[in-house]
Order: structure tokens, then sequence, then C-alpha cells
């Protein structure tokens, strides 16, 4: 196996899971290594194999957010990258757009011009539910990426990371670290995403529920927006208010740019700090060893591909070739690893640029 994530994952339809994404083809038994997810993987389908032979012409609607941050940037480049690779494939994306009521009727112009499946990564999954319930009424089959609708009737196959386990893995990375320090009641940080989203919801559980485990808690929460700018914000605002703290989890890699400039205008660095999703730049700054970044917890972008890759399948009725069934599954949950300075150098190629 010529990645080195597949010694900690096992394959479905070649594909790893285990080791924080689907880094290759949804088909293939022999994945080749990715680059960064910012130049969008490249790697072509493995010749031989019944999937990847050129079928029935389909043609794939595509609907994500604006490009606002790297890890969305990363989901467009890869999805599209996956679509190229297949010369049975036409990929249609409509404009990305935050505007929930945007977002809505360009995913309505792909259901008109009746396409052959769409990929949807919703701004919301409960505002954007009834126009995916529309496409799946309609008999286009829906891969919803990452960002889940709430009916199970609006998709035929969600893919997206474990936010849940991004949370348990930064709580125990942190929780372990404390107590090998001896630590007894630590200052303990949590800076979330948008408070209001399930996903971010569950990272925060998952993240209680770790610490709990240490006898630990949060000791102060607040929420950064997914933006570089709230990431400074917040973070001074958290420094200036606890003189003294032990750890921080921060979310998202692409606001903790924000983030770590705060810590570096304050001067401190009497703890030390978790990401999150796995940026290029986080696991840099870990690699270096230089600062207060010590770890970062998976959500690979990735999973963008896997979704082109799904739809393909579904809208050719084909199932996943390492599964005995005949379908690909209902609901494909990536796990979430731990990258530290140990193990960085495996990872970086799958890292996104922020």
């Amino acid at each position: 196996m010529s990645n080195p994530l597949a010694r900690r994952g096992f394959l479905v339809g070649g594909a790893v899971i285990g080791a924080g994404a689907l880094v290759t083809a949804c088909t293939s038994n022999e994945p080749a290594a990715q680059p960064s997810a910012a130049a969008a993987p490249s790697n072509a389908p493995a010749a031989g194999n019944g999937n990847d032979t050129p079928g029935e012409k389909v043609v794939i609607g595509f609907s994500a957010p604006a490009a606002d941050h790297g890890w969305i940037a990363a989901i467009a480049k890869n999805a599209e990258a996956a679509a190229k690779q297949y010369t049975d494939v036409e990929f249609k994306p409509v404009e990305p757009t935050n505007d929930i009521n945007a977002q809505i009727s360009a995913v309505e112009s792909l259901i008109a011009a009746k396409v052959s499946a769409l990929v949807i990564l919703p701004n919301d999954g409960q505002q954007l539910n009834q126009i995916a319930r529309r496409a799946s009424d309609a008999g286009i089959p829906v891969v919803n990426l990452d960002r889940v609708f709430p009916d199970k009737l609006s998709y035929r196959t969600w893919i997206g990371g474990d936010n849940y386990g991004m949370g348990v893995a930064a709580g125990h990375y942190i929780g372990k670290r404390l107590k090998d320090k001896g630590v007894a009641d630590p200052v303990i940080l949590e800076i979330q995403g948008i408070a209001t989203l399930p996903l971010t919801q569950d990272r925060s559980k998952g993240f209680a529920d770790a610490l709990k485990t240490y006898g630990f808690s949060v000791t102060a929460q607040q929420d950064a927006q997914f933006t570089v700018e709230s990431g400074t914000e917040v973070a001074g605002n958290l420094l200036q208010a606890h003189k003294k703290i032990d750890a921080i989890w921060n979310h998202d890699d692409d606001q903790g740019i924000g983030v770590l400039a705060a810590i570096k205008e304050a001067g401190r660095n009497e703890f030390f700090m978790v990401g999150g999703a796995g940026s290029a730049n986080a696991m840099r700054d870990i690699q270096a060893g230089t600062g207060v970044l010590e770890a970062t917890v998976t959500y690979s972008p990735t999973m963008a591909s896997s979704a082109v890759r799904l739809a393909r399948l579904i809208a050719q009725g084909k199932g996943m070739s390492d599964l005995v069934e005949n379908e690909v599954p209902q609901s494909i949950t990536l796990a979430s690893e731990t990258i530290t300075k140990e193990n960085v150098a495996e990872y970086l190629p799958l890292g996104f640029e922020s």
C-alpha cells in the first residue's frame, strides 16, 4: 500500500477510512498518494477496475458556499478535480454563495436542468433541506456533503467528517497532556466555529465528553465564525480575560491564523494549543515546533473528491467494488486523526492552504 495513511485505516472501495478522509477514488484498490488539497488531487483512477471504466454519461451538479476560507476553497477544487478524472462525467457547478436564498435558487436551476446527480454542501442543512428534498422527489439522487440535511429523504448518501470525533480527539490529546504534566485544575479554553451549527455543537460535545474522562472541563468557550478576523478578536478577548491558560482547542485552522496572531501579539506562551481540520499552515507550524500549536485534528476537504465519485457511481447504478452490497452506502463518516510533530510529515501532502 503506497499511502502511509492506509496503515492506520481500512479500505472501502479503495478509500482509506479511519485516516481522516477518503483519500482516493471510491473504486481503486491501490490508492496513490495525493498532493496538497489546495492544489487539488490529480491522481487518476486506477486502470482495470470495472467501476473506473467509462460508462453511461452523467451530469453531476455541484453547489457549495463561497470560498471565503481555505477549507471551502479546497472543497471546490477537490470536487472539480475528481470530476475531471472521468470522461463520462460532465461537472456542472453553480455559483458558490453564502446567501441561503441564492443557494436555493442555484440548486433549483440544477433541478430544472435535470442533472443526473447532485452534490450539495449546504450553507445550513436545516434551511436547505426542502430544496434537497425537492431534488430527491424529482428523482435526482443527492449526495449530501458535510453539513447534513435533517430529513434522510432529502439525500441518497451523506459523506462527511466526524465532528464529534474531532472533539474527542482534541479532548483526549489535551486531557492526556495535562494529566502527564500533573495539572490538577487546568484552565482550558475552547474557540468554536459557528456556534449555531450542529457540526460545531457535535465538536463541542465530543470535546467535553473526552475531557470528562480526565476529570476536566472547559473553562470558557466562545465562537469565532470560522474567520481569521473573528479568530483574532475572540482570542484577544479570551487572553485578556484569563491571565493564566493551560490549553486551548481552536475548532478551525483557518480561523486559527487569527487566533495565533492574537497569541503572538499578546506574547503569551505558557499554554499549548490544538487546532482543527488539518490545514497545511497548521501542519507547518506543528512541524517547526516553535510556537504554541502542538497538534491539529483532521477534517479533510478531500471528502469532496469522494462525494463526486460517489455521485457518479450512484447515477450509473453501481456499488463500491470492495463491498459485497450492490449499492453505495447511505452514510459514510470519515474518522478524525490527531496530527502531531511525530506524524505530521505523513499528513502534510493532504493539507489545504488557509
